[in-house]
């Protein structure tokens, strides 16, 4: 991980960004979006991430012009005022980097933002076919607290998704940065 640095997402970054999530949209089921983002879309998602909601990238440091290779940000976990303590991660790296823990690096640092901002609980939505996806979440403290089924279709098929819960703090804490 020596070559691999986070640092907050800027508008410069959004071409890269949309490059790797769009690869997820047209090629996976990571995302259940059907349709790619363009890069107006993509910059105005970015400029909606402001404060414990700012995006974070992993920018591979050996390249000259510091190439992303994965981002991650929360976003609120539903819109009423009661939820407000729990937040959603989503982190996608890209394709040719899995395995190298750029993902743990990128989920440790959402969950550490969200605890600096003070929120309880990190929710994870994950198709439940992503095993390496819910092996991260699992190794940084997530519990699996339910399985919706068949709520996503993509690809012509049914698709399950897992939540997954992380508590920050208080006596059922489940936080491991280690």
């Amino acid at each position: 991980m020596g070559t691999v640095s986070l640092r907050l997402a800027t508008p410069a970054d959004a071409e890269q960004i949309r490059a790797i999530y769009n690869y997820e949209v047209m090629h996976t089921v990571a995302t259940f979006d059907l349709v790619p983002r363009s890069l107006e879309d993509q910059k105005a998602w970015l400029a909606s991430r402001t404060g414990a909601f700012t995006a974070v990238v992993a920018v591979d440091r050996t390249d000259e012009h510091g190439e992303v290779v994965g981002f991650a940000a929360l976003s609120p976990y539903k819109d009423r005022a009661a939820y407000r303590t729990s937040v959603e991660d989503s982190v996608y790296v890209r394709r040719d980097r899995n395995g190298e823990g750029i993902g743990r690096l990128l989920l440790g640092e959402l969950l550490q933002v969200a605890a600096d901002s003070g929120f309880h609980a990190v929710f994870a939505r994950i198709n439940a076919s992503g095993e390496a996806s819910i092996a991260l979440h699992d190794r940084l403290g997530f519990h699996l607290v339910g399985t919706e089924r068949e709520v996503g279709r993509k690809f012509s098929r049914w698709h399950d998704v897992v939540v997954m819960q992380c508590l920050l703090d208080g006596p059922h804490r489940t936080l491991r940065l280690d």
